[in-house]
């Protein structure tokens, strides 16, 4: 029996700006297409006893919308938590040998933290952007009547 399944959920913080480009010329919205990294911190104990720290640098790829919320809302340093697929690139480099880079297409981007940017300048928040390239509705602050003793989720 054979099995594949590509799937990826993954969650870290940016190490650089997204860098969005407009492919085929034009700013149309499906030929947009954004690539970054993410760092993903792992904390473990070793061998001798002692905590020791490892990073996983991993690079993303987005398309269409999702891209272009990606370079509107991402920078350096912003918590996310991507879902997606794996896709192997190969290419020949400048001495014509054979090169390979494994990254993960997202398909959907959550955003974790906010930016740290002031309320007035910044537009409503974005918590996560679908594959259809849709942001969803910013949901209502949770509120509880004085004196309920129910927790408010």
């Amino acid at each position: 029996m054979a099995v594949a399944i590509n799937r990826v959920l993954i969650g870290g913080h940016l190490t650089r700006d997204p860098e969005v480009r407009f492919l085929n010329a034009g700013t149309d919205r499906s030929n947009a297409v954004a690539n970054f990294a993410i760092a993903i911190n792992r904390r473990f104990k070793g061998n001798d006893g002692q905590m020791k720290d490892e990073v996983a640098f991993v690079d993303i790829e987005a398309w269409g919308r999702t891209a272009e919320l990606v370079g509107q809302y991402l920078t350096k340093g912003r918590a996310v938590f991507i879902e997606g697929h794996l896709k192997l690139d190969q290419w020949q480099d400048k001495e014509g040998k054979n090169r390979q880079r494994l990254k993960v297409v997202a398909e959907s981007v959550q955003f974790l933290d906010s930016s740290g940017k002031s309320a007035a300048a910044t537009p409503a928040p974005v918590e996560g952007v679908g594959a259809d390239g849709a942001a969803p509705a910013a949901k209502p602050a949770r509120t509880t009547p004085a004196g309920d003793d129910e927790p408010p989720f």
